[in-house]
């Protein structure tokens, strides 16, 4: 249904726009870090692109990329019906600085274009590190200013705790509530590792338990 602006992006920037995918429907560009805000403008002030909505902004890591963080740009116009995600590769702050060109680890910040950005990269600072030049007050959103480290990076330790007020002594014995296999994410570093606490013990109670359940055939209509 965006095709036709993926067209528009390559006519106006050429060889700027890096890639372009499809999955669904929805439509995808790549853009160097120095063009984020300059495609960015075009898609809000372009007629016929008319990108009116800010949906959302997030970041994806891949930590064995050399340019880990994905960040992902969302994007709607409410009076064509049509959207598309901007997005751009972006490098380690922590490993690189924010010095070297052939390494970039920031963009400019979207805020003057859709004013709702602020808190979604106050957000995106907030659990990945990344900054935003120009952003007008970039700090934490979800978390405490004492908080060290960004929790959605993948090499956040999944188990690590930083309680702001310390834990009482006589809860010691109450932590953690879940197991080595229990309520971690997927994608963590160390998945592979806590993956084999699964023991059979737990494998056959489930499939124990499956053996009662109820199999529903979804052809079949109810009567």
């Amino acid at each position: 249904m965006s095709q036709h602006l993926v067209e528009k992006l390559k006519t106006k920037f050429g060889d700027r726009i890096l890639e372009t995918h499809s999955f669904r429907g929805d439509e995808s560009v790549v853009v160097a870090p120095s063009d984020w805000h300059v495609v960015a403008t075009f898609l809000r002030d372009d007629a016929s692109c008319d990108m009116s909505m800010f949906t959302d902004i997030t970041v994806v890591d891949y930590p064995n990329r050399d340019a880990r963080f994905e960040l992902v740009l969302n994007l709607y116009s409410l009076h064509k019906a049509h959207r598309l995600r901007l997005k751009t590769r972006l490098y380690d702050e922590v490993e690189f600085g924010d010095a070297d060109p052939a390494h970039p680890t920031r963009v400019k910040t979207v805020t003057d274009l859709w004013a709702a950005a602020n808190w979604f990269e106050r957000e995106v600072f907030d659990m990945f590190g990344l900054r935003f030049d120009g952003h007008p007050d970039l700090r934490r959103i979800l978390l405490y200013p004492e908080f060290e480290g960004h929790p959605l990076r993948k090499d956040y330790a999944a188990d690590r705790t930083q309680p702001l007020v310390p834990y009482r002594p006589e809860a010691q014995d109450k932590l953690a509530p879940f197991r080595a296999d229990e309520g971690m994410p997927f994608g963590r570093k160390d998945w592979a590792a806590r993956d084999v606490a699964w023991s059979t013990d737990d494998i056959a109670h489930n499939e124990q338990h499956l053996a009662g359940a109820v199999v529903v055939d979804p052809a079949v209509k109810p009567s």
